[in-house]
């Protein structure tokens, strides 16, 4: 008999019955499958009722997240031989309101992420019209922010972080880390304008220093650390403003 494993999904449809459930799915076990074509072979095979997302199967895309025995995943990257022979339980990604079994509704974080304005500002916008000019940077220059540039908005760390899940206005720590990496881009000018969103009540001050942001990002970005040099860029500012007398 070949081997088997088990899969546990949390079924929620708001068109039926408004009630999280759950069901259990026994599918062939393959050492090299990963827990995203478990779920696709269950649609395919075994119910195709199931909701979740995925696109690129590659950890670039970000969408297939979701809490994988209670720890935020991407399920792309993570493979059913880590828990064979034991079972395996699959929720949505906690602190999201969920639409429908294993899909969240991220409207929050991508209201957030736009209040820090993820792109390269300056001060000159005549800048952002005429392309035909080069802002050419060192690999010194790229080094100091390339890490946080590999977020790929997977929204992990806010299912991971306890800050978000208790205060939902706290801007998170993906938003604050790529606020931090365009801070830190040579080519970019505005830094005053992301201060006000990052140094506000529910920015960098609201993080208590968990760290569970850093330990589920699966692609290294260390949101914690970034949170935590923006607090030192926010406190150096404010002392100068107040020093200089600028201050608002």
């Amino acid at each position: 008999m070949a081997d088997e494993i088990k899969l546990t999904l949390s079924r929620y449809n708001p068109d039926k019955d408004g009630e999280y459930t759950t069901q259990t799915y026994t599918i062939p076990y393959h050492n090299d499958w990963s827990i995203l074509d478990a779920l696709n072979h269950i649609k395919a095979e075994l119910d195709g009722s199931i909701s979740y997302r995925w696109s690129c199967r590659m950890a670039v895309c970000g969408s297939c997240g979701m809490m994988v025995n209670g720890t935020p995943r991407l399920t792309c990257s993570t493979y059913l031989n880590e828990f064979y022979p034991g079972e395996i339980s699959l929720e949505p990604l906690a602190n999201f309101p969920v639409v429908r079994d294993l899909v969240v509704d991220i409207s929050d974080f991508m209201a957030k992420l736009t209040s820090i304005k993820p792109w390269i500002i300056r001060k000159n916008k005549k800048d952002e019209v005429d392309v035909s000019s080069e802002y050419l940077q060192t690999p010194a220059q790229m080094t100091v922010y390339r890490q946080q540039s590999l977020c790929i908005n997977c929204t992990l760390c806010y299912a991971a972080c306890p800050v978000y899940g208790l205060h939902p206005e706290f801007i998170g720590p993906a938003v604050i880390a790529l606020g931090y990496r365009y801070n830190n881009d040579s080519r970019d000018e505005g830094k005053e304008e992301r201060r006000k969103v990052l140094a506000n009540e529910a920015g960098v001050w609201k993080c208590t220093v968990v760290g569970d942001c850093t330990e589920v990002c699966p692609k290294h970005v260390d949101p914690s650390a970034a949170i935590q040099r923006t607090k030192v860029d926010s406190a150096i500012s404010w002392f100068f403003s107040k020093l200089t007398g600028r201050g608002e």
